[in-house]
């Protein structure tokens, strides 16, 4: 099942039409399940719009995309030093010491 996202003045709108024509009537006409509704009521009471707003997303597009650079750039960095480890490694086998200086 798909959740629906709420905005914030929806769920204002909701609250203040549930007073008018009542709690179940409303949560029918928006699609609310009355559990998230009366979730929705508490919060408000509360902490007031506040307590509303919109928690999911809170990242940026930019910085999602700096931790997906910096994620590849990681994966790079140890993978060049494994090559490197590697490389001293056969360098030790074959002169007997893993310097390249002291050939």
């Amino acid at each position: 099942m798909k959740y629906k996202k709420w905005s914030l003045d929806q769920k204002l709108e909701i609250l203040s039409k549930s007073e008018e024509i009542g709690i179940v009537e409303a949560c029918r006409k928006y699609g609310v399940s009355t559990g998230t509704f009366y979730s929705w009521r508490k919060k408000f009471e509360n902490q007031g719009e506040a307590g509303l707003k919109v928690t999911y997303d809170t990242k940026s597009k930019e910085l999602k995309s700096a931790e997906e650079e910096n994620r590849v750039l990681r994966k790079l960095l140890s993978d060049r030093e494994i090559e490197l480890e590697v490389q001293r490694e056969l360098l030790k086998k074959k002169f007997g010491t893993s310097d390249p200086r002291k050939i």
